[in-house]
Parts: C-alpha cells; sequence; structure tokens
C-alpha cells in the first residue's frame, strides 16, 4: 500500500515537473521514449543461463579482487539453476579457498580470505566487449539491506585519466542501492551513472538518479542501456528513465558485468554506502541476485 501511496505522489509531482521528484531526492516513474526493439535493433549475442553451470566461453570470474569493499567476489557464491543465474550472498564462518593465489598471485596482490559475507561478480573481460548497441538484463533483485547488485560495462581506459570519458567509461546500467526503503515505499527504485578518469582524485561522475521498477525484489524486471556515439539511454522494461553524455561518450569496446557487493571496507560490513543502510542480514541469512538472461544487441 506504502508503495502505492509514494508512486502515485510521484506521478502528481512529475505532472507539475518531470525533475521534481530527483530534486526531492525521491524516485521517478520511467515515462520517456518506448525502446521499439525489435523495430531498431538485431541481436547479436545472449546467455539464457541454461544448464547447470556458467559457460565459460561468454563469462569468467577472472577477476583481480578478493576482498570487495565490506565483503568478498568467490566463484562459489555463482551458481546456474532453473534457467537463472543465481550470485549468493551469505555469511562464512571459515573461509573459502583462492583458487586464482597461484595462478595470479605473483602478478596481482590478492588479499587473504576471511571470515565474513561472500558474494560474486562474473564478467566478460578478454570474451564479449561491444562498442554501441543496446544491453538488457532480466534480473530480481537481492532482498537485503547493506548491499547492492548491479550490471555494468567497463573498459581498461576507465582508469585514464585525461579529462574526458570517450577513451573509457564505468557505465552503471542499474545498482539497487535502496532496499533499505522498503517500509516507506521508495525501497522498489534503482539507480543508474557513469563514472570516467579513474577512481583517485580525478574521477568524475554523473547520474540519472532514482527509478522505480516493478516490485523488483519479488518480480523480473529488465534493464538496459542503450549506448551510441552521443549518448546512454537507460531503461527500466522498455521504457526510457534518462540520458547521459558526460565528459563524452566511450568511443571503445567495453565488457559487461554482474556483480553484488557489501558495503564496507576492508571486508568488514559495518557501513552504509550510497543508501544502503547496514547489513540486515545476520550468519545463516542468505540474498539472492537472479537473472533470467542477458542479451546484446546491434543496430540495424
Amino acid at each position: 500500500m506504502m508503495t502505492r501511496i509514494i508512486r502515485f505522489l510521484v506521478s502528481i509531482l512529475m505532472l507539475i515537473s518531470p525533475s521534481l521528484p530527483n530534486m526531492l531526492s525521491l524516485p521517478a516513474i520511467p515515462s520517456g521514449q518506448d525502446l521499439r526493439l525489435d523495430e531498431r535493433f538485431v541481436i547479436v549475442w545472449r546467455d539464457e543461463f541454461e544448464g547447470t553451470s556458467l559457460d565459460k566461453t561468454k563469462w569468467s570470474y577472472n577477476w583481480w579482487e578478493t576482498e570487495r569493499k565490506g565483503g568478498y567476489w568467490h566463484e562459489d557464491m555463482v551458481s546456474v539453476k532453473d534457467g537463472n543465474l543465481v550470485i549468493t550472498t551469505a555469511y562464512m564462518e571459515e573461509p573459502l579457498e583462492n583458487y586464482y593465489l597461484e595462478k595470479w598471485g605473483d602478478k596481482i596482490n590478492f588479499k587473504e580470505y576471511k571470515a565474513g559475507w561472500y558474494t560474486g561478480c562474473i564478467t566478460g573481460i578478454n570474451i564479449f566487449e561491444q562498442c554501441y548497441g543496446y544491453f538488457e538484463c532480466r534480473a530480481i533483485l537481492p532482498k537485503s539491506t547493506g548491499m547492492w547488485s548491479a550490471f555494468w560495462m567497463m573498459n581498461d581506459e576507465v582508469g585514464i585519466v585525461d579529462g574526458s570519458g570517450k577513451d573509457g567509461t564505468e557505465v552503471d546500467i542499474f545498482e539497487s542501492m535502496y532496499y533499505k526503503d522498503n517500509w516507506w515505499g521508495a525501497g522498489g527504485a534503482v539507480i543508474s551513472g557513469i563514472h570516467y578518469d579513474g577512481y583517485g582524485e580525478g574521477h568524475k561522475g554523473d547520474s540519472i538518479g532514482k527509478w522505480f521498477a516493478n516490485n523488483p525484489y519479488e518480480e523480473y524486471n529488465t534493464y538496459g542501456l542503450e549506448w551510441n556515439e552521443k549518448e546512454y539511454i537507460f531503461y527500466i522494461n522498455g521504457v526510457e528513465t534518462g540520458r547521459l553524455s558526460t565528459g563524452g561518450v566511450s568511443q571503445n569496446p567495453e565488457y559487461m558485468l554482474l556483480s553484488c557487493e557489501v558495503a564496507g571496507e576492508n571486508g568488514v560490513a559495518h557501513a552504509d554506502r550510497h543508501g544502503t543502510g547496514k547489513m540486515s542480514m545476520k550468519p545463516g541469512d542468505t540474498a539472492e541476485f537472479i537473472v533470467d538472461y542477458v542479451r546484446v544487441y546491434e543496430y540495424k
């Protein structure tokens, strides 16, 4: 009921001015152009997550981190079942094994796995990259405060600090930061944005703000990005939410990622990061990021 009330109030605000919800830090309701997918695009890549294991011809666990903010990324937290990719977040009293220490230990300073919150990430790095087109996933989001799921894009040039995002931009197609706000009806929102010029002092970024999906912690929604040489256009369920071109649009191929992260630092979940609230799960609890498919299209 509260969600319906909040969405009704937001719809009234949007009639007055489409920018009012964001000015008041409220989620907005998608109301832009329709995607017209079949009319404008042709599919070139897909993963429907069939079978019982991750398709290594499409994805990799080959990541540069073990410790990730307030938790750990580990491939054992990723599974494929019932036609879905499932990234599980859970507390582990005993550290999981580091499968990549022998392969990467002399090149990358992996941090030691310890007791804590474990979750996962898969990436298309060095497997599949594309410049421009439409990128979409269909997913149910993990039900917990203190963490978030994401569908995003990257390339190696994101770290180059040159005042421009044209060489590479992190594009967050969605991040689910606001489960803590479920009690007053605004928890069904996600946020989208971009980052470029690295992650240090030169970092720059922009966001389109918060946007409602349809009961996203219980039901499937689609989250999409249309990327062309002029702008990034974000969609929820085939309806535009917003556009960005800050810093110049990336002109280089990028790869996709699906991930969950725990708010905190040094592997300890203790922070409220970007509005997540502190971790509400207790040892023995789990949260699942369930992805039905990922599909990639080119312009016709």
